[in-house]
């Protein structure tokens, strides 16, 4: 190519971008590949033979001089040749403005897919030029082809390289807590699709928010396995929305309770008392089952699912099970339907033998055990109460657990028998000969035993003869010598003790027992060697607030009152002490000695006192006799020998 030709190429093509400057101006949208690549789209021939033409200049020529005149066009010189006039250009501008929306900044609002690349997707708002958005923005949706309505945020109108800068991602998210909240409020139905399970529930994808679904949401039936519902795409309820802490909970439940709303308002008003449905096994719980109906639940309670005793409704139904159930009862208020299944048959009580009557030996299992007694299944549906009493003759009443456990089998006899309310009492030790039949002859008053302690009381000590006949030991009949204040002093539980039958109540199946009746009385030989106003030697035992413990022997203690604990020095007495102790009472009936060491001393003062003063009443009679004889002198000296002698008194 010669050095002229090279020239007029340049020259054309510095001509047609002039030329193409003053024609009308059509968007010029770029759609990057990469950083260095110009896709030029929708443009005139004219500029697309200059840019033809430029495209040769730069290749054929390293310098790029003309480039950089092109880049620096003097848009002032082309505007002192524009072909339009000021007021031309000008209505020409206001015409073009008024086809363009009002745009402004963070506004959320549709545009139209153009084109679609592996990297970059262009949209058209109908503004002065398209947006570019990265291709990560739509993902989510694989199928997005050109024409397809997209919502998009303007980020900014005009970057610095005059872009408009857009975005999907964030339009989405902001017009889907807009499609959120209308939905609260409006009660719209929504779809979304379940992405994965969490703590308590599942994590439901609706607009693209990610939204909370509780376990308890989800269906009117409990649900088994929650990993099925993973990947479903169903509808839901938007029941609560917290912005501040992007929180959405959502149910599918609400939305089948409405539906159920209406179907139970039309079964409750056909039901009635008695009524026998079908339905379905729904639920199984401790206390009962649930039953569907068919849009509507009952429950049956485990006491209606048996006439016999049940430890748990799975043991008469399973899951899913279709049944037959009776309408016992029904709340149309609450939607609450109370069921029955075992009221589908005759109780057994109907079925109850007419011959069996009180005093009949029946044999039964224990179904149930209490403190007080265990419940004997004599038959499915019958059952009858053996109380702890009726188990043994023994009127030491344990725990029905030391007798039976439940399953143990139990022959007994029948103590009562009420058809009518059903109810019928049973009895074991009816089955042994009672002990108190022949008491008299077994254990004879006066006849001697050795028995077991079983428990104590302020009063005595409880023993047993053979199980069944237990006897009383008085505290009085322990010992004939010692005073005892509790019979844990004498002896302990379960110890063995020596008794004598002192005398039997077999109307009231009670048991005099003596211990110190087994020896001879020793109060005989204590009458002949203590004798009432003699002094006996004794030791202080023991002080207490109302007087002192006195041992005059080894077996024989006295009491001595406080008033006659007081020693010749005026001291009180102290334990371990020995003593001169006169007896004051001594009482065989009632077992009882009273002395006093007081009145040992003050008697013999009492008559060294007697003596002085009948001395001194002889003394004042002679000199009464002799006053009329005496001196003043001899006045004195008496009147001061009276004053003295009434002192001495």
């Amino acid at each position: 190519m010669t050095k002229m030709s090279e020239e007029n190429k340049k020259e054309t093509a510095s001509k047609a971008v002039v030329k193409a400057e003053k024609a009308p101006k059509k968007r010029i949208v770029k759609a990057v590949e990469t950083p260095k690549a110009d896709v030029v789209v929708e443009t005139t021939p004219v500029v697309e033979e200059a840019a033809t033409v430029i495209e040769e200049v730069k290749a054929e020529e390293a310098p790029i001089k003309k480039v950089k005149v092109v880049e620096e066009f003097d848009w002032d010189k082309a505007a002192q040749n524009d072909m339009y006039s000021k007021k031309e250009r000008s209505d020409l501008e206001t015409e073009y403005s008024a086809t363009l929306p009002d745009v402004v900044d963070k506004q959320v609002i549709d545009g139209t897919v153009v084109l679609v690349t592996d990297r970059e997707v262009v949209v058209d708002i109908n503004f002065k030029s398209d947006g570019v958005i990265s291709f990560n923005e739509f993902k989510y949706n694989l199928e997005l082809k050109a024409g397809d309505t997209v919502e998009v945020l303007v980020e900014k109108q005009e970057d610095k390289n005059g872009q408009l800068v857009l975005s999907h991602r964030r339009a989405r998210v902001l017009r889907a807590w807009e499609k959120v909240n209308v939905a609260l409020e409006t009660g719209e139905v929504v779809n979304g699709q379940i992405m994965s399970r969490t703590k308590g529930g599942m994590i439901v994808d609706i607009f693209g928010i990610e939204c909370f679904l509780p376990g308890s949401q989800i269906d009117v039936k409990p649900i088994r396995d929650y990993d099925e519902y993973v990947g479903k795409k169903m509808e839901f309820k938007v029941v609560k929305v917290n912005e501040s802490f992007r929180n959405v909970v959502v149910s599918h439940k609400a939305l089948i309770e409405a539906d159920l709303a209406v179907q139970t308002k039309e079964i409750m008003s056909k039901l009635e008392k008695g009524q026998v449905l079908e339905g379905t096994v729904k639920n199984i719980t401790s206390y009962g089952v649930f039953v569907d109906l068919g849009g509507i639940d009952g429950l049956i309670h485990i006491t209606d699912l048996s006439w016999g005793r049940i430890s748990h409704p799975d043991e008469i139904v399973s899951l899913d099970e279709t049944i037959n159930v009776v309408i016992l009862d029904f709340d149309e208020g609450k939607s609450r339907i109370q069921l029955g299944l075992k009221q589908l048959g005759a109780h057994p009580w109907e079925n109850l033998d007419e011959n069996l009557k009180i005093g009949d030996e029946v044999d039964g299992k224990v179904v149930v055990v209490a403190d007080y007694g265990v419940f004997v299944e004599l038959q499915a549906g019958i059952e009858a109460l053996l109380h702890v009493s009726e188990m043994s003759w023994s009127t030491h009443l344990r725990s029905a657990n030391d007798f039976y456990k439940k399953g143990d089998a139990v022959k007994a006899q029948i103590l009562t028998l009420d058809k009518e309310t059903r109810k019928m009492s049973l009895g074991v030790k009816q089955m042994t000969p009672d002990p108190w039949a022949d008491i008299a002859a077994t254990f004879p008053v006066g006849s001697k035993h050795s028995v077991k302690v079983r428990n104590f009381t302020n009063f005595g000590i409880f023993v047993e003869l053979v199980e069944g006949v237990d006897g009383l030991v008085h505290i009085s009949d322990l010992s004939w010598t010692k005073k005892i204040k509790h019979p844990a002093e004498f002896t302990q539980v379960d110890a063995m003790l020596d008794v004598v039958v002192l005398d039997i109540d077999k109307g009231n199946r009670k048991i005099s027992l003596g211990h110190k009746q087994l020896d001879e009385n020793p109060w005989d030989e204590y009458a002949k060697q203590f004798s009432e106003g003699k002094d006996y030697e004794g030791t202080v035992k023991e002080v207490l607030d109302k007087g002192a413990v006195i041992a005059l022997s080894e077996e024989v203690e006295a009491f001595a009152p406080k008033r006659h604990t007081e020693k010749e020095d005026g001291s009180s007495m102290t334990a371990g002490e020995t003593l001169s102790f006169r007896i004051l009472e001594f009482s065989k009936e009632n077992k009882k000695i009273l002395v006093s060491h007081t009145a040992i001393f003050k008697a013999e003062l009492e008559v060294e006192r007697k003596k002085s003063a009948s001395s001194a009443k002889k003394v004042m009679k002679k000199l009464e006799s002799d006053k009329k004889h005496s001196t003043l002198g001899d006045l004195d000296s008496l009147a001061a020998l009276k004053k003295d002698l009434e002192q001495g008194e």
